[in-house]
């Protein structure tokens, strides 16, 4: 680092949603964090507002096309990189002090691997990276909270365990708010549609994600990645509905304590944790009022698996292991592409989800290559049955 007080980033997804609520921080914080690069697939015009704010050094789109017409529309005030093969450069570029991958998707697991490889500090809020990659990940990390959970619930759990020992943890819980369509019957989800889908009723996200998270898959996907962030076995990993969407993680302990976190559910809480560790930032700049305990809504449901078949199907893949958790992973974003095209209904995605599990007869991965190869296998198996 030039300056100490000064923490230069590289944001990996800046245009996406979590990208937004990084920047927020940065704008929040400008005495703190300094943009060096940016990276995105091929939104032009928002990339173009943020050069214009944050002149960072570095830009990155992976798509080739948009990095002609970018470079084409900005000259020289910035240096414009092209394409997926110079991810791993901007990750490792000695310019930048922390990594934030905030895209989805597997296209950024190998600048990861390489950013910890060269001792970068690590804010993540990619799921895939963790639970497609995780034995292939994990262990580059070289020391304590170089890698920060960025998303909400296991940067929950993070906070939770600070200072405490893992053989001390008996169960930890990550909440999931029920999605829109917690109370519903399982004939009023037959006719559910990809617009009521999208529409969570707390957070604001992405089509895909939130799509996940009405069907409690995003969950299901969160509760493997928490064993491999935190070495846990599955049996020790929860989901929890909690309505009130306050409460984002809890951890029992041996002693029978319980340790949780309670925020407002906004993203630029989590992200200024992690972006700023081990400060705490005075997030009062934010317009978010004061955390009253007067009306405080602590009620917790168990998730119903039957209306949600997606959670009880990653919960089988968490004990399970081995292939399965790529194979999850790449069934569930060709089934949520097949429902938003109206191919398949909205419970149908658990039905080609299982169905591709039960077809797999392949043998464990042994590297990341194979498990990619695994998650292109459950893809193409999920493409043709949703035909």
């Amino acid at each position: 680092m030039t300056n100490s007080s000064i923490t230069r980033l590289c944001i990996i997804g800046a245009t996406g949603s979590v990208g937004s609520s990084v920047l927020k921080v940065c704008r929040l914080f400008p005495d703190k964090f300094s943009i060096h690069s940016l990276c995105a697939h091929k939104n032009i015009e928002t990339m173009l507002s943020l050069i214009t704010e944050f002149r960072p050094k570095k830009v990155l789109m992976t798509d080739h096309s948009a990095a002609s017409e970018l470079r084409s529309r900005i000259g020289d005030s910035c240096q414009i990189m092209g394409g997926l093969e110079s991810l791993e450069e901007l990750a490792t570029d000695s310019g930048s002090d922390q990594i934030i991958f905030a895209s989805s998707g597997t296209q950024a697991i190998t600048a990861l691997q390489k950013a910890l490889m060269a001792n970068k500090n690590i804010s993540l809020a990619n799921k895939e990276s963790i639970v497609v990659a995780g034995p292939w990940v994990m262990p580059l990390v070289r020391r304590q909270d170089q890698l920060r959970p960025l998303d909400s619930e296991h940067n929950a759990i993070w906070q939770c365990l600070r200072g405490e020992e893992t053989k001390t943890v008996k169960r930890i819980f990550l909440t999931a708010s029920g999605g829109p369509f917690r109370n519903m019957s399982l004939k009023e989800l037959e006719v559910v549609t990809p617009v009521m889908a999208g529409k969570h009723p707390v957070w604001k996200m992405g089509q895909k994600i939130t799509i996940d998270s009405a069907t409690l898959m995003n969950k299901g996907i969160e509760l493997i990645e928490a064993m491999n962030l935190f070495e846990l076995h599955h049996s020790k990993v929860k989901a929890v509905v909690h309505p009130g969407s306050l409460v984002h993680g809890m951890v029992e302990f041996t002693d029978l304590t319980v340790k949780l976190m309670a925020s407002y559910p906004d993203m630029t809480l989590p992200a200024a944790t992690a972006m700023a560790f081990p400060e705490r930032l005075d997030m009062s700049r934010i317009s978010l009022p004061e955390f009253n305990l007067t009306p405080l809504n602590l009620c917790f449901e168990e998730p119903d698996l039957v209306r949600f078949p997606c959670l009880g199907l990653a919960m089988e893949v968490a004990a399970r292991g081995g292939p399965y958790p790529a194979l999850l992973v790449g069934a569930d974003e060709i089934a949520v592409e097949s429902f938003i095209r109206g191919e398949i209904s909205f419970m149908q995605i658990a039905t080609v989800i299982r169905k591709v599990l039960e077809s797999y007869s392949g043998k464990d991965p042994v590297d990341l290559e194979e498990s990619i190869f695994i998650l292109e296998w459950a893809r193409n198996k999920a493409r043709l049955l949703c035909k």
